[in-house]
């Protein structure tokens, strides 16, 4: 699998990279402006990635707007459906309105900070990235 991880926070990139470092490649970006750059260049050599954590709250360009970008970018590529990459939006604040909002924006799923392994592996099997 092929993971990228957008984190500002250097202690949260870290448990993500080490949680999922048994379950394939990932690379890191540390806000949401290096993510969309990373999955322009992805999706030019025909490698897009499986899976995206996108913090929401970054500097430069948050996580909402990451992910707005980054399905306009798959659907102008063709990839649409069960092809496009599963994106899972971090956040500390979990409120309503920002759940509607990433869900609109085609986010696959939410986890509340701070992370914990067993559910992070518990919604990668439901999402059908691992076994």
């Amino acid at each position: 699998m092929k993971i990228l991880i957008v984190e500002d926070d250097f202690t949260s990139r870290m448990l993500l990279q080490e949680i999922l470092k048994y379950y394939g490649t990932s690379h890191v970006a540390v806000n949401g402006k290096e993510a969309v750059e990373a999955v322009r260049i992805a999706l030019e050599i025909g490698e897009p990635y499986d899976l995206i954590c996108l913090d929401i709250m970054m500097p430069e360009m948050d996580g909402l707007e990451a992910l707005s970008i980054i399905r306009q970018m798959e659907a102008s590529a063709g990839t649409t459906g069960i092809n496009r990459t599963k994106i899972v939006m971090m956040t500390t604040v979990a409120d309503k309105a920002t759940v509607i909002n990433a869900a609109q924006r085609q986010c696959d799923y939410f986890f509340s900070k701070p992370i914990h392994k067993a559910k992070v592996l518990e919604e990668l099997r439901k999402m059908k990235l691992i076994i």
